[in-house]
């Protein structure tokens, strides 16, 4: 068996540290700080083995960051195995918590490579990536949308006007902005937030257009059709789920999953005494707000009632995944009834619902439906 040479990389933008360690004695190979190329990244592999002697594999990382997936597909195309280390599960001494540079960071990618002190991430599919960068653009443009709609209802507050119909961002609602008699300069003002604010929802609604036709692909059609079962659930949302993860049996459990996405409790226990406390919020980001957001659309009206809307995006679907899907938005229903009876804060409530979501979302993926 060949011994092994591990080179841990504290990756930037414009430069990449490196570190060799040998898998034997622990000794330091090599350290060099070099230019963000992955052909200088070559030549230090090549120089580190030349000094050790002998023909050695080379295993390679770095943490997830930046720098995405694209620095492992090139190392990999130049014949460098290399990982990608989830930065929540690695190990890190006191001493680097104390004094943290790049040098260091490096030695101690390369020290969890050796020990094994970590997760790999998951590499998705080039498919996946792709759409999954155009979820997010969309998520941007939403946020952006929203933060318009602040503007403008901001603008108009601070000149003392108040809308006093039901709805705002209805037809109504934007016939009575274009009627308020501002002035000429404050109406320049608040045609241009409305020009943004137009220009935005024409591009959010092409941008889901798009998107629904990318869930109709063979690989989405099934998973995001299932998903859309759950009340709370629409496109974008099954989409994100999907492309997000990819593949959901690589989580042996719902537990584990939950683990994942940062919705279990965290915990500071010693001895006899057992806190616990707010989640842990590691992991997928994206995945976890987008759960808390179904699990706010979905606790919203009365117990076990269904929308035309969701009847028909159920309708063709196996009798056991709607059967799946009703039960339990009915017991999250009830769970965060029963929550707020106990005088929960909501946002802890909310939370709870997107964690147990977030398990029977792992059961309709790997087809656990009991």
């Amino acid at each position: 068996m060949k011994s092994i040479i591990y080179i841990g990389m504290d990756v930037h933008k414009e430069s990449y540290s490196l570190c060799a360690l040998d898998d034997a004695s622990g000794e330091i190979l090599g350290r060099t700080r070099c230019a963000a190329d992955v052909t200088l990244v070559e030549k230090f592999v090549t120089n580190v083995k030349k000094k050790s002697g002998g023909e050695r594999a080379i295993q390679a990382g770095y943490e997830a960051g930046c720098l995405g997936y694209a620095l492992r597909a090139q190392l990999v195309e130049k014949g460098i195995a290399c990982d990608i280390l989830a930065p929540t599960t690695m190990y890190s001494s006191a001493k680097n918590k104390r004094v943290k540079n790049d040098k260091m960071d490096a030695k101690m990618i390369a020290l969890n490579l050796a020990n094994g002190t970590y997760k790999s991430v998951y590499i998705p599919k080039k498919e996946d990536v792709e759409i999954k960068e155009y979820v997010r653009m969309l998520a941007d443009f939403r946020a952006a949308l929203t933060t318009v709609k602040q503007q403008i209802k901001a603008l108009i507050l601070r000149h003392g006007y108040r809308y006093e119909g039901k709805s705002s961002w209805t037809m109504a609602y934007m016939k009575w902005l274009r009627s308020l008699d501002l002035g000429d300069l404050l109406t320049e003002t608040l045609e241009e937030y409305l020009l943004q604010y137009e220009t935005l929802v024409d591009k959010i609604e092409r941008f889901q257009a798009r998107l629904e036709t990318f869930s109709h692909q063979e690989t989405y059609e099934q998973p995001v059709s299932q998903l859309k079962c759950f009340k709370g659930i629409n496109t974008i949302s099954a989409m994100t789920l999907q492309v997000e993860i990819s593949d959901f049996t690589r989580f042996p459990n719902a537990k584990a999953f939950t683990s994942y996405l940062g919705l279990t409790p965290s915990e500071y226990s010693s001895g006899e005494k057992v806190n616990r406390n707010s989640i842990t919020k590691q992991g997928n980001s994206t995945v976890r707000s987008t759960l808390v957001e179904c699990a706010q659309a979905l606790v919203k009206g009365k117990i076990g009632q269904k929308s035309k809307r969701v009847k028909q995006r159920q309708k063709g679907q196996a009798s056991q995944v709607i059967a799946y899907a009703d039960k339990a938005v009915e017991r999250l229903q009830r769970k965060y009834h029963q929550m707020m009876y106990r005088g929960k804060p909501r946002n802890v409530v909310i939370t709870a619902v997107a964690r147990e979501l977030a398990c029977f979302i792992w059961g309709m993926e790997t087809g656990n439906l009991e």
